[in-house]
């Protein structure tokens, strides 16, 4: 594994870094537009690992930055719905606090050529997190179902599952690090 490798699968992970500011900026004052930049950004998570891994140019660097790529992602967005008075403050925190003390964790590991892979609580997480800033974000809904209640559902189950997989995550470190 190299270093610092300047690649596709890396620079589709600079995107996401990139079109943050875009998501913030325009998602107030036009919610769709900011649902299609969120998505796009959502959708290089993906591409970027399933890249790497299929051309065999996983990196340090890549595995470093992919996830802070994806923390600076859904932070940004957690904090822009707490502005916008969708979400409860306290919902964010949680949410926020994992993210930090994972990617810490994760940090530490690899300092010590120690690889812990995301695990199935993680993934789940990620993609109740991205499909409630979708819901929280889009108006209306279809029929009775409201596409905010929806969201709402859905954050506080990334929440729940935020808090046990950073517990998991954290007592795999242990165990791994002793």
């Amino acid at each position: 594994m190299a270093t610092i490798k300047l690649n596709l699968p890396t620079l589709l992970t600079f995107s996401r870094i990139i079109l943050i500011p875009f998501f913030l900026i325009i998602t107030p004052q036009s919610p769709l537009l900011g649902i299609g930049i969120f998505q796009i950004a959502s959708v290089t998570d993906f591409l970027d690992g399933y890249l790497a891994r299929r051309s065999g140019q996983i990196t340090k660097f890549g595995i470093i930055l992919d996830p802070i790529a994806d923390k600076f992602l859904v932070i940004s967005a957690l904090i822009l719905l707490v502005d916008m008075v969708l979400i409860s403050v306290w919902i964010a925190v949680v949410i926020i606090v994992r993210e930090f003390v994972v990617t810490g964790l994760r940090a530490v590991a690899l300092s010590k050529d120690i690889v812990i892979p995301a695990d199935a609580g993680g993934k789940w997480k990620a993609a109740a997190q991205m499909a409630a800033i979708i819901f929280l974000l889009l108006p209306g809904g279809i029929g009775e179902l409201d596409f905010y209640d929806i969201g709402l559902v859905l954050i506080y189950i990334s929440a729940v599952l935020a808090v046990f997989s950073g517990v998991r995550y954290t007592v795999l470190f242990w165990k791994k690090v002793q």
